[in-house]
């Protein structure tokens, strides 16, 4: 199989899943939870000042910022998407936080997207304490953020060991990196 077939494979199956999962709560939310209320099972009521599910839109971006944009975040949503499939083979192999980091990105834009194009609004049901109502959606994106910056922290670390001798450079041995440090600790 080609190899960008399988690259794609992945992109769209982290993405696929993550957006199956977003527009099943969603329906599940407008199908169980009138507009504006929000919801507990009766054995979790001791979270309801700190957690609890609810149905409520939003036209703007992710956590309720920027209400009134469908129009353009529905055109923000296209270009996103556009950008991380036309990017995401040329991503490195071994780049695998950034490559998770865009799947769930493309999982983030694509789920809100189809609200606005169904719907004209986004439907939200996460509520955490003070911090605004969100979706699976919306999370997909964080956490694809998150991913994203642990990758680039990890790759500055090797760089900084690769450029202090304490990695192999590439194409060269383990072993052939050690033997330097070895012979400089007896010469000292």
């Amino acid at each position: 199989m080609n190899q960008k077939v399988k690259d794609y494979l992945v992109l769209f199956g982290v993405a696929g899943i993550v957006i199956a999962l977003d527009q099943w709560t969603k329906w599940l939310v407008r199908e169980n939870i009138e507009f504006g209320t929000q919801w507990l099972p009766d054995w979790l009521n001791w979270l309801s000042p700190y957690a609890r599910f609810v149905n409520w839109h939003n036209s703007g971006a992710a956590f309720g910022m920027f209400q009134n944009g469908n129009m353009v975040f529905t055109i923000l949503a296209f270009i996103v998407i556009a950008a991380i499939i036309y990017y995401y083979p040329r991503v490195e192999d071994t780049d695998w936080t950034l490559k998770l980091a865009m799947g769930l990105q493309l999982a983030g834009a694509s789920g809100n997207l189809i609200d606005r194009l169904l719907f004209g609004k986004v439907t939200d049901f996460l509520s955490v304490g003070t911090f605004p109502v969100f979706n699976v959606a919306d999370s997909s994106i964080s956490i694809g953020v998150v991913v994203l910056l642990i990758g680039v922290w990890f790759k500055e670390q090797q760089e900084k060991k690769k450029a202090a001798g304490q990695l192999p450079q590439e194409g060269e041995k383990p072993s052939e990196g050690n033997e330097h440090l070895s012979i400089n600790s007896e010469q000292s």
